[in-house]
C-alpha cells in the first residue's frame, strides 16, 4: 500500500540526529515517496544532497517561500531560477503569500508569488502554495496570470469552505491535508467532506503540525498515516482506498 507526503521539510536540521532511521521508518511504513518543498537559497544545498542521497524516495522542488520574501527578493528568484533550468524538480514550490505574520512586504510577495506562477507555465511545473490569510489575494493573482495555464495544490490548506469552492472553480487544483484534520475543534474535517476526496492530497508538513496523538513533538513522515485514518473517517472509506486515491491524484499531479 503506497502512500506520498507531498510536502515534508525533512532536510531541515530537527532531523540532522536521526534522518536516517527516520526515512527508513517511512518507507517500512509504506510510504513510497516525500516530496520537499524549497523555502529559500540557504535551503537549496541540504535539500538537493538529500535527493541526490534518496533518488527516487525523495522529490525537490524549487520556490521561494512567502515569509523569506523581502527587497531583495529579484535576486533570489534569478538565483532560483538557474537552479531550475539546471535539475529536475517536481514543482514550483513552496510560494505564495502570508499576511499572518508580515504585511510590510506585501507587494513584493505579490510580485514573487506571479513571477514563480509564470515559471509554472513556463516549465509545465504544478505550484505548491502557501497561503496565510491571504485567500483572496492568491485567487487574484491566479487569475490575473492564468488559471487556465496553471495547476497545484493549496497546501495545509486552512481556509472556509467558500475558499474550497473557489478553488474547486479554478479546474486544476487540490487540496493538501495535514495533522490540522486530526485536531479536536478543527473545522477541516466538516469542511473537507464538500468536496470529492479525488481532490485531496496528503501531507506532513514534517516538522511542523503533527498530528493527534503526536501533538507538542517533531512531526515525522510516518505520522501521515494519522492524516489518512482522519481523512478515511471523514469519507468513510478505508484508509486502503484512501492511500490508493491520494497516491493516484499525487502521481498524477507531480508526473511522479
Amino acid at each position: 500500500m503506497g502512500l506520498v507526503d507531498t510536502h515534508s521539510h525533512v532536510y531541515l536540521e530537527a532531523f540532522d540526529a536521526d534522518r536516517e532511521a527516520c526515512l527508513h521508518e517511512a518507507e517500512a511504513s509504506g510510504i513510497e515517496k516525500i516530496l520537499l518543498p524549497n523555502i529559500d537559497l540557504s535551503s537549496i544545498d541540504r535539500m538537493q544532497a538529500m535527493c541526490d542521497k534518496y533518488p527516487g524516495f525523495l522529490h525537490p522542488m524549487m520556490g521561494l517561500h512567502p515569509t523569506g520574501v523581502k527587497a531583495d527578493y529579484a535576486a533570489a528568484l534569478s538565483s532560483m531560477e538557474t537552479y531550475l533550468h539546471k535539475g529536475s524538480y517536481c514543482a514550483i514550490g513552496e510560494i505564495g503569500i502570508d499576511l499572518y505574520w508580515d504585511k510590510s512586504y506585501l507587494t513584493e510577495q505579490i510580485a514573487a508569488f506571479e513571477e514563480q506562477l509564470r515559471w509554472s507555465i513556463d516549465l509545465d511545473l504544478p505550484i505548491v502554495i502557501h497561503t496565510r490569510k491571504a485567500f483572496p489575494v492568491v485567487f487574484e493573482c491566479i487569475y490575473k496570470i492564468g488559471k487556465d495555464r496553471l495547476k497545484g495544490v493549496f497546501h495545509s490548506f486552512s481556509g472556509s469552505e467558500a475558499d474550497l469552492h473557489e478553488i474547486e472553480r479554478l479546474g486544476n487544483f487540490k487540496i493538501g491535508i495535514g495533522g490540522v484534520v486530526t485536531y479536536k475543534n478543527a473545522k477541516l474535517p466538516d469542511i473537507i467532506s464538500r468536496t470529492d476526496i479525488s481532490n485531496i492530497l496528503l501531507e506532513t508538513d514534517a516538522p511542523y503540525l503533527p498530528p493527534v496523538p503526536h501533538r507538542g513533538k517533531r512531526n515525522d513522515p510516518v505520522y501521515i498515516w494519522e492524516t489518512a485514518r482522519k481523512v478515511a473517517e471523514v469519507y468513510k472509506r478505508t484508509v486502503e482506498e484512501v492511500a490508493r486515491i491520494t497516491r493516484a491524484s499525487s502521481f498524477e499531479m507531480f508526473a511522479l
